[in-house]
């Protein structure tokens, strides 16, 4: 059994309120359960206008897959954001 993480940092540069951000963060979090077979949480910068960071987890008996399904949430959200991926780090347990 392999455990993919996916941290991103995210940066909002037109937030001006929390509620642009978390109107923003909502869309991000529906589009990835609904296209893909992960769990994403926010996980530090909840009172920060313009900058979160995410946790998104999937899991899978093959290695291969796991890294496909982050890529391609990786790149979803690259193409669909409005704002900028400024880290992305994955990790495999």
């Amino acid at each position: 059994m392999i455990v993919g993480l996916l941290t991103l940092e995210l940066h909002f540069p037109h937030a001006r309120s929390l509620k642009d951000k978390r109107t923003e963060l909502q869309g991000i979090k529906d589009r990835i359960r609904r296209h893909h077979n992960a769990a994403v949480a926010e996980l530090d910068h909840q009172d920060v206008w313009q900058r979160t960071r995410l946790g998104i987890v999937t899991i899978n008996a093959q290695a291969g897959v796991v890294e496909g399904v982050l890529e391609q949430i990786l790149r979803d959200i690259e193409s669909h954001l409005n704002g900028e991926v400024s880290f992305a780090d994955r990790q495999y347990f």
